[in-house]
């Protein structure tokens, strides 16, 4: 079965305006389903040849299927596209304590998922996962699934499977894809979620792909994923993003990266439950979670928390904001779902003493679960597009 490819690097040819069409058709169908080729045409501006070739090319590849036919006063009757609901993703979000796993439509839309506690030690983390996955595959014998994306709390060389900068993560994570893949017989994508999240802003978000942005996926630590001139920008060895270790604060805390004072250690969810704990001295094993619900319910050292922790994200923003002057920033994690509370101080950091426009600052869409759906861009992204690859 052939797959799609949203990532723009490829170079001109002469395939390269179907490619565009196709994943523009594909994502039409995805965001407005139901939706006639009569619409798609007026929608996309395309010829209806053009769009009749693409859909019945979608058709005959199982990405999409054709459901109710529509009522006209006179003339044909639309038959109306959706996407093929009867295929899945597995989407992992690796955390360095527990995993969310779960299944997705090829929409990005959650089926159904579960939070695994990885034990201590390499075989035990990785077995526990993987038993999980085989559990959710007979769990749903009735869907056809595409293959397993995961998002990395790290930076990893992928070609040579191995993880070259993850100060949070002690357990050899890379080893899930061969052991997921002789397990389950599926393909494994992984890459690091920062990274992910920015291309499925591209696939999923409100994002279109032609502007530069940046993820700031703000988690134990903090990374950015950077999408600029329609490709996501690597580096050398991968490690173009690392803004979370850029230092703020000379004199501040230690940071696993062996430096002080960096971006993420006070601006992480870990830095805010920290700042919590320094008011609440007896306050030991507060969750993020816990922090957050306890200042929707007003909790006054909860909020101080939560605000100087926005006040040091935004004040790293700024710094991302004027190297790399992006049209938008949108951040990921579970801070923007008290974005309406917290999203006005992060801007304003933002702009403070800015001598440029500044971009626009965005949580992103649902965004507690936004690094489960990068895990779904990364597998529905290999070499789809194109048409040229089967499964």
């Amino acid at each position: 079965m052939q797959r799609f490819s949203f990532n723009r690097t490829q170079t001109a040819s002469n395939k390269t305006p179907r490619k565009i069409n196709r994943n523009l058709i594909f994502n039409l169908i995805r965001t407005k389903q139901p939706i006639s080729r009569a619409d798609l045409s007026r929608v996309s501006g395309l010829q209806r040849s053009t769009i009749s070739l693409i859909v019945e090319a979608l058709i005959a590849e199982g990405w999409i299927v054709e459901g109710a036919v529509g009522h006209l006063p006179r003339g044909r009757r639309p038959t109306f596209l959706e996407i093929n609901s009867r295929r899945a993703i597995i989407a992992l979000d690796i955390h360095p304590a527990q995993t969310t796993i779960a299944v997705t439509d090829l929409a990005g839309r959650i089926i159904t998922q579960q939070v695994v506690l990885v034990p201590d030690g390499a075989t035990k983390a990785l077995n526990t996962i993987v038993n999980a996955i085989r559990k959710l595959l007979a769990a749903h014998e009735d869907l056809a699934f595409d293959g397993i994306g995961i998002s990395l709390p790290g930076r990893a060389d992928l070609n040579l499977q191995k993880l070259i900068f993850a100060p949070n993560l002690n357990w050899p994570v890379l080893s899930l894809k061969s052991k997921m893949e002789r397990a389950t017989g599926l393909r494994v994508k992984m890459d690091n979620v920062a990274n992910a999240c920015a291309l499925s802003e591209v696939w999923f978000g409100a994002s279109d792909g032609l502007h530069d942005l940046v993820v700031v996926n703000v988690s134990e630590g903090i990374g950015t994923g950077i999408f600029a001139n329609g490709q996501l920008l690597r580096g050398e060895n991968g490690l173009a993003g690392e803004f979370g270790h850029v230092q703020i604060d000379a004199d501040g805390p230690a940071c696993a990266c062996g430096s002080r004072g960096c971006w993420e250690v006070l601006a992480s969810n870990r830095a805010a439950i920290g700042y919590y704990n320094a008011l609440v001295p007896n306050s030991t094993g507060i969750t993020f979670d816990t922090l957050i619900k306890l200042s929707q319910k007003g909790d006054k050292h909860a909020i101080t928390a939560l605000t100087r922790m926005a006040e040091n994200l935004g004040r790293g923003i700024r710094i991302i904001a004027v190297a790399l002057a992006p049209k938008e920033i949108v951040v990921v994690g579970d801070i923007t779902t008290v974005w309406h509370s917290f999203g006005a101080i992060i801007d304003s950091q933002m702009k403070k003493n800015a001598f440029t426009k500044s971009p626009i600052l965005r949580p992103a869409y649902d965004g507690a679960t936004a690094r489960l759906r990068s895990a779904v861009a990364l597998v529905l992204g290999e070499d789809a597009m194109s048409g040229d690859h089967q499964a």
